[in-house]
């Protein structure tokens, strides 16, 4: 998700005030690889998808690949560590095509690095970078672990998150559970925790930002819980001023057999 740019002042009263503890780990995460869609709120079939995630030792690597039907791309390389809590080592987000108004790729390192990939006027790509400080823990890339960590009883939690439109920003996610909700899998009916994540702005950009239209919309994703908890559905803006889509878990399908 991208916001527009803070002011400053705003910029370094959020991020005295507003960072949290890293989220202790509850399930570890593992080897595994699942299947996505995006479709529009209408159900129109936008991309497909795969989530790849390899785990070795305390370290975890996942990538999520969005390939869409305009032939855009949305693709997310997150290397992470679970040794108690949650600690991001480093975030690489592209997105380009028709469905990304304003392409991004970004690289994250935990040591406050960051890297932005862009094409010059001359269509040749340049390199820029410069240092952030960041909070331990930061969340880019690992947002659906975070939360498949939380339970439907968790209090709220504030998770920072850099988030850019030209120069990067640190903001904030209030996250917190909003009950549950019903659904089927093969007629038989489960349970998911609806979890609200909200953007929060801070200072005086996000007192206006509502005022003049500009805040971004609540972003909600359903987990089911358990020994071995599910990613359900999530509803919101993959970039900010963009459509609310829709991501779910999709299953394979076969051609009618032939004899």
């Amino acid at each position: 998700m991208h916001v527009r740019p803070l002011h400053l002042a705003s910029l370094a009263l959020l991020a005295s005030n507003l960072f949290a503890e890293p989220i202790p780990v509850r399930h570890i995460q593992g080897t595994a690889h699942g299947f996505l869609s995006i479709r529009s709120l209408d159900g129109k079939l936008l991309a497909a998808g795969d989530l790849i995630q390899v785990a070795h030792a305390d370290r975890v690597t996942s990538r999520l690949t969005f390939h869409f039907r305009d032939g855009s791309l949305d693709d997310e390389t997150t290397t992470f560590t679970q040794s108690g809590s949650f600690h991001l080592i480093s975030d690489h987000h592209i997105q380009r095509g028709p469905s990304f108004p304003k392409p991004l790729d970004l690289t994250i390192e935990a040591n406050g690095q960051l890297t932005f990939r862009i094409l010059g006027g001359d269509g040749k790509p340049q390199t820029t970078q410069e240092h952030m400080d960041l909070p331990p823990d930061v969340a880019n890339g690992m947002q659906l672990t975070l939360l498949m960590n939380l339970s439907a009883d968790s209090p709220e939690i504030k998770v920072p998150f850099v988030v850019t439109v030209g120069k990067p920003r640190l903001i904030h996610f209030a996250v917190k559970p909003e009950g549950e909700e019903t659904f089927t899998i093969g007629g038989v009916h489960r349970k998911a925790t609806d979890f609200t994540v909200k953007p929060e702005l801070g200072g005086l950009v996000g007192l206006v930002a509502p005022l003049v239209g500009k805040q971004p919309p609540d972003c909600h994703v359903w987990i089911m819980e358990g020994l071995a908890p599910a990613f359900i559905r999530e509803e919101g803006q993959l970039y900010y001023g963009g459509p609310i889509w829709r991501i779910e878990q999709i299953s394979a399908a076969f051609p009618a057999a032939t004899r």
